[in-house]
């Protein structure tokens, strides 16, 4: 009985071995077909990781076109941006400030409502693709239009009232106190004239913003698909967070 076990045990040990030699290689081959985005080694989730490779690999920002676009991966759940040029090749990342409220979604016709009508609740910055293009804000200054109709723009952080602390803010290690915004995006000043601004000038681009109360194949529909045909679920042990 001992020897029949032990005979079942090699044979079950050979057949999952043999198993483990036929997947692996196609599951490596999945990986190195994909195309990448190029993180620079700055320190990223895994979230924001697989939507860049994801974006480089479908080209859903055209980077196959002769106008290709670059595109910004921001991150909610750590409050930070990241920009790239249409071949995902990050030009640089930077913390962020966000809205207020946690959530997805924008208040229907919140961007033509009062800021003194808006309820701390319905201070989010929403989630989806958009198409960003520079121009000028109500104060004068020129920002980053992520969604025009719903108000939200990417903007050199507000200092105009101190009690916020908003640079304080944006200087702490964690993204936990990053929510204070009606739902724009401030980023560092240097950032925005340094990086943003000369990337989206003359030509719009692709902004991502990552979800925080759904998945992301929720929000960008074609990410599913991709997703399973890069079999990233099994490849995303292999990406560091």
């Amino acid at each position: 009985m001992k020897r029949a076990r032990a005979a079942r045990g090699l044979a079950r040990g050979l057949l999952l071995g043999l198993l483990a030699v036929l997947f692996v290689p196609s599951q490596a081959s999945a990986a190195d077909d994909l195309k990448r985005a190029n993180f620079e080694g700055e320190l990223a989730s895994r979230e924001a990781r697989q939507v860049a490779d994801w974006v480089v690999d479908a080209g859903d920002n055209h980077a196959a076109d002769p106008r290709s676009l670059p595109f910004v991966i921001v991150d909610k759940k750590d409050a930070k941006v990241f920009v790239f040029d249409a071949q995902g090749q990050l030009r640089g990342a930077a913390p962020a400030l966000l809205g207020l409220a946690r959530g997805d979604d924008a208040v229907p016709g919140i961007g033509s409502r009062e800021l003194s009508d808006i309820r701390a609740e319905e201070k989010t910055t929403p989630a989806g693709r958009f198409v960003a293009v520079l121009g000028g804000n109500m104060r004068g200054e020129d920002v980053l239009w992520v969604d025009y109709a719903g108000a939200v723009s990417m903007h050199r952080v507000l200092t105009t009232n101190p009690e916020e602390r908003r640079l304080q803010r944006l200087a702490t290690p964690t993204p936990l106190d990053n929510r204070i915004s009606y739902g724009c995006i401030n980023i560092p000043a240097a950032f925005y004239e340094n990086v943003v601004r000369p990337a989206f000038t003359g030509t719009h681009g692709i902004v991502y913003v990552l979800p925080e109360t759904r998945s992301a194949r929720e929000v960008f529909a074609p990410y599913d698909a991709w997703q399973k045909h890069a079999r990233l679920p099994l490849l995303a042990a292999s990406q560091a967070d």
